[in-house]
């Protein structure tokens, strides 16, 4: 009788250590999730706000928007009570009803420094994975998702060429033509390394008119002008006239 009441207590008490671990590692699991749900719609949500104007399309902000409503609707049932969250999902949702229409207020930004160009970077670094991760999970279908990437390799494409012409179109306006040429032509060899230039030729076009006329600018720089006084001018008037055999020697 006695050992069996030990042997009872022996399996009752392994038996609730199991339990407790088990909720341990339920309640773990499900602060794991909240958090990694709450990153990433934070992170969607930062985007879909932050992305520069010229990178911005009514097609990415919805996308946006779907993998966040996904999301704020996967965290809702564990974080019950929470008006915020369920305001934001209704948002999304009427977001999302507009369609083509969905508004972009996202404001166009000049990328003229390297600081600007690596947040923009990250953005579309962070922009990527979001992707990869939803099509991962079926928020997204694989075809989707990768027309989406094909777009981000796009936009960042776009970056590099918009940092190299807003670097030349600075260095112009601090009379810098021959940095202003070298940034041009990295502008230039970024739009050629491209699969398709097609669509860039609209720029190709204008930063090759640009390098035209920095290229000018350097020439000019480089060449004395006709009327203004050069070493070997001064030399030839130090001479006297008749000396004259002397001037053809140096010629």
């Amino acid at each position: 009788m006695v050992t069996g009441l030990v042997v009872a207590g022996v399996v009752l008490l392994v038996a609730i250590g199991y339990i407790n671990q088990l909720v341990e590692r339920k309640n773990l699991e499900k602060a794991r999730l909240r958090a990694d749900l709450n990153d990433r719609r934070r992170r969607c949500s930062n985007l879909s706000e932050a992305l520069p104007g010229q990178m911005m399309t009514p097609a990415l902000k919805q996308v946006l928007a779907r993998i966040e409503l996904n999301l704020s609707e996967r965290l809702l049932p564990l974080e019950r009570g929470n008006d915020q969250l369920t305001s934001r999902i209704q948002g999304l949702r009427a977001e999302i009803a507009e369609g083509d229409a969905i508004p972009v207020r996202n404001p166009p930004r000049q990328i003229i420094s390297e600081a600007q160009a690596k947040e923009v970077r990250f953005m579309l670094e962070d922009l990527h994975a979001q992707i990869v991760r939803a099509a991962k999970e079926r928020q997204l279908s694989q075809e989707e998702g990768r027309r989406w990437v094909q777009e981000i390799q796009r936009l960042l494409a776009v970056l590099h060429i918009e940092y190299f012409a807003g670097l030349g179109r600075q260095a112009l306006q601090q009379n810098l033509p021959q940095r202003a040429r070298l940034a041009f032509e990295r502008a230039i060899q970024h739009i050629r390394k491209q699969p398709s230039t097609v669509e860039y030729s609209a720029q190709l076009k204008q930063l090759q008119n640009l390098l035209d006329h920095a290229n000018a600018l350097v020439s000019n720089q480089v060449r004395p002008a006709a009327d203004e006084p050069s070493e070997l001018a001064e030399g030839m008037k130090a001479f006297d006239d008749e000396d004259l055999w002397k001037k053809n020697n140096v010629y």
